[in-house]
């Protein structure tokens, strides 16, 4: 198993600012289903929809891959990170150009459209210097670095592209956009997010979750199959008449990686079975259904997209956000307290029950999110757009407390030793 190198890990402030922007985009998510209703969930080319696709794709994955790569690849894939002066700058690149972009879909704005097409792009590749040299130029692990770097090659080809996408819809450039955007969710959604989840999970679920290693064949093969097919049906459905290939590719190729994660927690014993064993199992259940949907009929690509964007990436996040949030608060009394020191563990910083009340809160809401896009109506709309509010209210509240018990510790530390 990889060991964590802690001295290795970046000043906790960096990637917890990022994960700590997750809620609030969570919550706009459910505010604008609140406001809008069934309208967002009936066409894929409202304004509303675009606005709410990209709250979870840039504001909630966006900031959960963003800050887990700059703890993870220190830590854990020993990857130093260049120019970390960035970080900042690239957290608030990222938000105000997702911001940017939400707020221009939904009202209709060039002016905020183009500025957004020239944020997001500069943030991305900001990260991309950040990480990818490091990547490059480690020993080692050579799996899991071909897998972060071609997902930081696909996120960074998709912000380009999501970049004249969003220059075309201010009228700034003149583009067919169907295959366009078709490409644009694919390699965001397959390349980016799912790649380096892949990616990253070959390590940490065996660490967090007591769950065995997927078969080095196995990952690679799947691996090779989504660089050769993916930009290759990418390429088709941009230049070629047929629309069919690539949701086909994608199914095809989401499938594996969902069913590989129940596959591999069936080894976890029961008392390993918390609600991060849940998040992903529940995840992974969701994320092999929206899968399948395209398979079985072109009706249900709606119901794919928000099973997979509303549903199973995020369950998988924030799974995984709960314990770093937990694990980041540790690595800051390991630091600040120093040795000789009794230090709470990380169930006591996060304890289980908030970590289940929050995820069992996403679940809840994302079932009646679910049953709304399969019967769009104001009232199911709404009420899911309720719930889904609350659900990221509860972990930017779970969050919150557990920084809490961080400082606490800390001034009662600093008390006693005064």
């Amino acid at each position: 198993m990889t060991r964590l190198a802690l001295d290795q890990a970046p000043v906790v402030s960096l990637p917890r600012r990022f994960l700590f922007a997750i809620p609030a985009w969570g919550f706009l998510a459910g505010l604008l289903l609140l406001i809008d209703g069934d309208v967002l969930l009936r066409s894929r080319w409202h304004p509303g929809t675009l606005a709410l696709v990209h709250t979870y794709t840039l504001g909630v994955l966006g900031n959960a891959m963003f800050g887990s790569l700059m703890q993870f690849l220190p830590a854990a894939a020993g990857v130093r990170l260049r120019f970390s002066w960035l970080g900042p700058w690239m957290l608030v690149g990222l938000n105000a150009g997702a911001l940017l972009l939400v707020a221009g879909f939904y009202f209709s704005s060039p002016v905020l459209l183009t500025l957004a097409a020239l944020l997001l792009p500069l943030t991305f590749l900001s990260l991309a210097g950040m990480t990818l040299p490091g990547v490059i130029q480690s020993a080692g692990q050579r799996l899991l670095r071909a897998g972060i770097g071609a997902s930081l090659a696909f996120g960074m080809t998709t912000a380009l592209l999501g970049g004249v996408l969003a220059l075309a819809c201010g009228g700034q450039l003149s583009l067919t956009m169907p295959p366009w955007v078709d490409v644009h969710a694919s390699l965001g959604v397959l390349g980016w997010v799912v790649l380096l989840l892949a990616s990253v999970g070959r390590i940490v679920m065996p660490m967090f979750q007591g769950t065995g290693v997927p078969p080095l064949r196995w990952h690679a093969a799947w691996m090779i199959g989504l660089l050769t097919c993916l930009p290759a049906a990418a390429g088709w459905r941009a230049l070629g008449p047929d629309d069919a290939a690539l949701p086909v590719t994608l199914s095809i190729l989401a499938l594996p990686f969902a069913l590989a994660i129940c596959w591999l927690q069936r080894r976890t014993p029961a008392a390993r079975r918390g609600p991060l064993w849940w998040s992903w199992r529940a995840g992974a259940v969701v994320l092999a259904l929206a899968a399948m949907a395209p398979l079985l009929t072109t009706r249900h690509v709606m119901l794919a997209g928000v099973l997979a964007l509303g549903l199973a990436l995020p369950w998988l996040v924030v799974g995984m956000m709960l314990e770093i949030v937990a694990f980041l608060g540790w690595i800051e009394l390991h630091r600040t307290v120093g040795r000789g020191v009794q230090l709470p563990g990380v169930q006591r910083l996060m304890p289980a029950r908030e970590r289940g009340a929050a995820v069992l809160a996403q679940m809840v809401a994302g079932a009646l999110l679910a049953l709304a896009a399969l019967h769009p109506t104001p009232l199911l709309a709404r009420l899911a757009g309720l719930l889904v509010a609350a659900a990221w209210l509860g972990v930017g509240l779970v969050f919150v407390r557990a920084r809490r018990r961080v400082r606490q510790f800390i001034v009662g530390r600093t008390k006693a030793e005064t």
